[in-house]
């Protein structure tokens, strides 16, 4: 088998590179920061996900939160542009706060629980990536960062506790 039959989106394949593009929220309310709690995994993570298909940068934002914890969003400023190569994905990390409007943030079908948390208390089982943007939204800087995160999935699900 040959690199290109393995790899369809390698350039020596000649088909275009595919990648995901994750959309993720780091949504602020008076200090504190929204986090949700999966249903399939006992870990906290930002409210987000994928882009889709002929959905804006912004659309998709709205749809992520709305399909995750029922709120509506609006944009403050880009945090963070995250390359993920293992994954093929690059990741977009907005902060965010509740539009007047929305209703509070609850579970759905994906999360089982909300909470607000303040920097100093987070929960120890935070996903470490989405951990990092949460820390580079706290930076404060107006300018976006742009950070690689190369660890594996199974090397951010495993505890310090575990180690």
């Amino acid at each position: 088998m040959t690199t290109a039959e393995q790899h369809p989106s390698s350039p020596s394949s000649g088909a275009p590179p595919r990648f995901r593009v994750g959309i993720f929220a780091i949504i602020e309310r008076e200090g504190r920061y929204l986090l949700a709690h999966r249903t399939e995994i006992d870990w906290w993570n930002l409210v987000g996900g994928g882009l889709e298909y002929d959905e804006t940068v912004e659309q998709g934002l709205a749809r992520e939160v709305r399909e995750e914890v029922g709120a509506e969003i609006e944009i403050v400023r880009l945090v963070g542009v995250y390359s993920k190569p293992r994954k093929r994905e690059v990741v977009l990390t907005f902060l965010c706060r509740l539009a007047e409007s929305s209703p509070e943030p609850a579970t759905s079908d994906e999360v089982n629980q909300v909470g607000w948390f303040a920097p100093d208390a987070l929960p120890e089982n935070f996903l470490p990536k989405h951990r990092q943007r949460l820390e580079d939204a706290l930076l404060g800087q107006r300018e976006a960062v742009i950070r690689a995160q190369l660890t594996s999935t199974e090397e951010d699900q495993r505890l310090p506790s575990e180690e």
